[in-house]
């Protein structure tokens, strides 16, 4: 009698560590939505703009400090850098969604999006579907979300080399690690507004 093969078992592949500790640290970073002291305002879009600006230069001057130490010691810094420069755009999507009236609506997938979607795409693609201005925001389980975590931390891993190779270079180096994230948090700014300024849908848990 022949026997019926068993079905292939999908494996997700293994972690480096490098893309394993920035998945972690992004699971620990989202776990909880910020509060925020803004209110919603007459005028979000001029407000919005003010506060991305206030944003992005607070996170160039955070990380081009920690982009100081020059060699070695500099690739210590690397991912406390990135989880600074992380903490600052979150409070920022929190403040943005203030200014929009969409404090009150924002989960912790919504800062997932804002955060990511311009550097790991395909990490968020599970979170948020547009249509026209309407956005569906899914809520997603704790399997889900350790899923798109290791998405964005394997494709953030692959950019440190770049600015690992910039600390090998003081001040010349951290004047560009700041320059990168001024606009990275600039373009987390651009979505959450893109995303506030339209009608958004949060799935019903269950």
């Amino acid at each position: 009698m022949a026997t019926r093969k068993k079905p292939a078992t999908k494996v997700e592949p293994p972690e480096d560590s490098g893309s394993h500790l920035i998945s972690q640290a992004i699971l620990s970073l989202v776990g909880q939505v910020p509060s925020s002291k803004e209110r919603k305002s007459k005028t979000p879009a001029d407000d919005a703009r003010k506060k991305a600006n206030a944003a992005a230069a607070k996170a160039a001057l955070a990380a081009g400090a920690l982009a100081l130490p020059p060699g070695p010691l500099g690739w210590l810094t690397l991912l406390p850098e990135m989880v600074g420069v992380w903490k600052i755009q979150k409070q920022l999507v929190a403040d943005l969604a203030s200014l929009y009236g969409k404090r009150s609506t924002l989960t912790s997938e919504q800062v997932v999006y804002c955060l990511f979607q311009h550097t790991a795409a395909q990490g968020v693609r599970d979170l948020v579907v547009r249509v026209g201005q309407r956005t569906l925001v899914r809520r997603a389980s704790p399997m889900l979300i350790r899923a798109i975590t290791r998405r964005i931390g394997t494709k953030l891993a692959q950019r440190l080399l770049g600015k690992g190779v910039a600390r090998w270079v003081p001040i010349v180096g951290a004047v560009g690690v700041g320059a990168y994230a001024y606009v990275d948090t600039a373009q987390v700014a651009a979505t959450a507004i893109d995303l506030f300024e339209g009608v958004i849908e949060v799935e019903v848990d269950g």
